[in-house]
């Protein structure tokens, strides 16, 4: 991959990482898992908000450490390599996902 190339990525990577940070900050505000239950049903409501924000978090979670992956490859030199067959990942598959793993191939055999 062309120097150039991957520096469009990084910037795309950069701007993703900014974003999943930016949405962990905002979920955070929203957050009221507080001792002060008055009733059952105020319970269920908190715990099925927690449920919700553990499950988005933990998806945010994993988005965050592919594009950190995705960054270190960028400056060990080895982004757009398939992480299976080695081949090169397809253009196409980075532009939807910069933090692809998998070129079309080792992805349809998932």
């Amino acid at each position: 991959m062309k120097k150039e190339e991957a520096k469009k990525f990084e910037e795309k990577l950069k701007a993703t990482k900014t974003e999943i940070l930016a949405d962990f900050e905002k979920m955070k505000e929203g957050l009221d898992f507080g001792s002060d239950v008055d009733s059952m049903d105020e319970e269920t409501d908190e715990t099925e908000e927690r449920s919700y924000y553990l499950g988005v978090k933990n998806l945010l979670d994993g988005r965050l450490r592919a594009v950190e992956d995705a960054l270190e490859k960028i400056e060990k030199g080895t982004f757009g390599t398939c992480e299976k067959c080695n081949n090169e990942i397809e253009a196409t598959v980075l532009e939807a996902v910069p933090e692809s793993r998998l070129c079309k191939i080792c992805k349809a055999k998932e």
